[in-house]
């Protein structure tokens, strides 16, 4: 931990959480609090950690961000490389896809062999043949906006990571991501929104109908990727609109 995050550290009670940057969306201030909770497995329950970690900083008012691997991981909606068996035309294609700076990407074999069994060669084929022509005119992302979210969303398998987990497991998107925001509403009180961010991009994948700010809005607080891109274990922020 740097000079900086201890500084912004805070504890209260068994709580820890950073104190990330205030930010002005439309005239109005927001607090974001990055709140640290344990390495969150497979199949745990995503309400138990939200009473743990948020319900005891939690206000009238506030909303929570929070990250799809974490639900996702909840869910057990995962797959492991071992049950994912690598063919000629996953080691053939990712010899060609881009590295990117966000994660690992359809560079990795075996998460384009995870893309392939999900929506097929053929598409695979066609996004890929597209996306090389869309290349030539300087146009990106052309791959994921055919191949759809459920491929853009697939996370893990990173030959370098602190946990062993995501190097050989892949984490898929939540499954009913509008329906868990409700539930943790109904539930615990706390009004969430479903993020998948990177330091790239940030996209809204479920949201409670409780939100008070628009999705525009919502995406401008987050628009820096507060809860971070590396193993920070910061998967809940924690948003307080200023008074």
């Amino acid at each position: 931990m740097n000079r900086n995050q201890e500084e912004r550290k805070h504890v209260v009670g068994d709580i820890t959480y950073y104190k990330r940057d205030d930010v002005e969306v439309n005239g109005e201030q927001y607090e974001r609090l990055a709140i640290h909770t344990h390495f969150i497995a497979r199949g745990e329950s995503y309400i138990d950690n939200i009473v743990k970690y948020v319900k005891p900083l939690y206000e009238e008012g506030d909303f929570l961000s929070i990250s799809e691997k974490v639900i996702s991981m909840c869910q057990n909606n995962c797959v492991d490389m071992a049950d994912v068996k690598l063919g000629f035309w996953a080691k053939f294609l990712s010899k060609f896809a881009m590295r990117s700076s966000a994660g690992i990407g359809m560079d990795e074999p075996y998460k384009l062999q995870l893309a392939i069994n999900i929506v097929g060669l053929p598409k695979i084929l066609y996004a890929s043949a597209c996306s090389a022509v869309g290349k030539l005119f300087g146009k990106h992302g052309v791959f994921y906006k055919i191949v759809g979210n459920g491929v853009a969303g697939i996370d893990g398998f990173y030959s370098r990571s602190s946990f062993d987990i995501y190097k050989v497991t892949a984490i898929l998107n939540p499954k009913n991501p509008n329906g868990v925001c409700e539930e943790m509403f109904d539930k615990t009180g706390v009004i969430a929104v479903i993020v998948d961010a990177n330091d790239l991009s940030r996209e809204i994948l479920g949201k409670s109908s409780k939100l008070p700010v628009s999705d525009d809005v919502f995406l401008q607080i987050i628009k820096d990727n507060p809860a971070g891109q590396s193993d920070e274990l910061t998967p809940f922020i924690l948003i307080k609109k200023k008074k």
